[in-house]
């Protein structure tokens, strides 16, 4: 294969990456106008629009402003930090079924963040920034027990036994969360309960400003290490040959990814398998190189929940259906599915 030829395919891939790129930007547009007018009061597509430039009623603008839109950016904003984190967790351990949810990592970040809200719950500014932090040294934790248990020395992180670690910790933390709601008061009962099923219950500003900083710096240095995962796919032994700093690199995008987790969590609740679906659509749709899966895992996981957000609230029921189980209902076959192809 001579240069030409190389350089012909390596054009072909970018395009259509770029391609793929601005599709899901198209998708995710169509999304956030559709999202705009689902709820209770009913806004066309036209009223948003003519909203949006300010040429609205007062109610319009109240709740378009207010209420909507602040809810449709922690959407966006969890679901690409959910799927990143998903990546880099399955590039580092070599393993399709690796997702925050399923290894446990979000329980962990939930668990801290529900001791905070049960012991000091507060809607000011300062317990508002504090909770991505929180939720940040609950995954962290979590993921280097979960990945200390299921590394092996000489052979890395073996996928079999990091999927079982991550579901027994999980468990765990299951019941420690159990324990903990057993000891609130009724009207925080409600309102765990409704966290846990994945309701985004952080939907006003100041939780997206709170959450935007932490997913521009992890997100980046995600980006900045895309080669580094690529060498990872290759085995750790010839990982290390190439002269790649294995055990450092490793650790260091784990506590990103196990960050990333837990500052979404904080304002999402328990919301799964975005982390394990949104990689899996990009390398169908890019490829298995980072440099282009990364990005578009974001956006394939930005658009995802978008879609289960919108739903929950379009649907004609006493009370909103949390976002949480619209994106099980999709994930969980989804799972079944890749775990009989695993077995194939």
């Amino acid at each position: 294969m001579n240069a030409d030829t190389v350089l012909q395919a390596e054009r072909r891939r970018r395009s259509k990456v770029f391609f793929m790129l601005g599709i899901l930007g198209v998708l995710i547009v169509a999304a956030f106008l559709l999202s705009m007018n689902a709820g209770s009061f009913r806004m066309s597509p036209g009223t948003v629009l003519n909203t949006l430039f300010g040429n609205g009623t007062d109610k319009e603008k109240l709740v378009l402003f207010e209420f909507r839109l602040p809810r449709i950016s922690i959407a966006l904003l969890v679901g690409a930090g959910l799927a990143l984190s998903g990546c880099v967790l399955q590039g580092i351990s070599r393993n399709g079924l690796a997702d925050p949810g399923i290894l446990g990592i979000n329980a962990g970040s939930g668990l801290v963040v529900l001791m905070f809200v049960a012991f000091y719950p507060s809607t000011d500014a300062a317990p508002v920034f504090a909770l991505p932090v929180l939720a940040l040294l609950g995954a962290c934790l979590t993921a280097l027990v979960i990945f200390g248990m299921a590394y092996k020395r000489g052979e890395g992180i073996l996928p079999s036994r990091l999927i079982l670690t991550g579901i027994a910790i999980a468990a765990a933390i299951s019941s420690a969360t159990i324990v903990l709601m057993l000891r609130i008061s009724p009207e925080k009962y409600q309102f765990v309960a409704t966290w846990m099923a994945g309701s985004i219950w952080g939907s006003t500003w100041t939780f997206v400003l709170a959450l935007l900083p932490w997913l521009i710096a992890f997100g980046a240095y995600i980006m900045l290490k895309a080669r580094t995962l690529d060498v990872f796919g290759l085995g750790e032994q010839t990982a290390s040959g190439l002269g790649a700093p294995v055990s450092k690199d490793r650790t260091r995008l784990l506590l990103v990814a196990a960050g990333l987790a837990g500052a979404c969590v904080a304002v999402s609740g328990g919301i799964g398998f975005v982390g394990l679906i949104g990689p899996h659509i990009a390398r169908r749709l890019v490829g298995p190189r980072h440099s282009a899966l990364l990005p578009t895992s974001a956006l394939c996981g930005a658009l995802l929940l978008l879609i289960a957000d919108t739903i929950s609230r379009a649907m004609p029921t006493a009370s909103e259906i949390p976002t949480g189980i619209v994106v099980a209902v999709i994930g969980a076959p989804y799972f079944l599915y890749l775990m009989a192809r695993s077995r194939a």
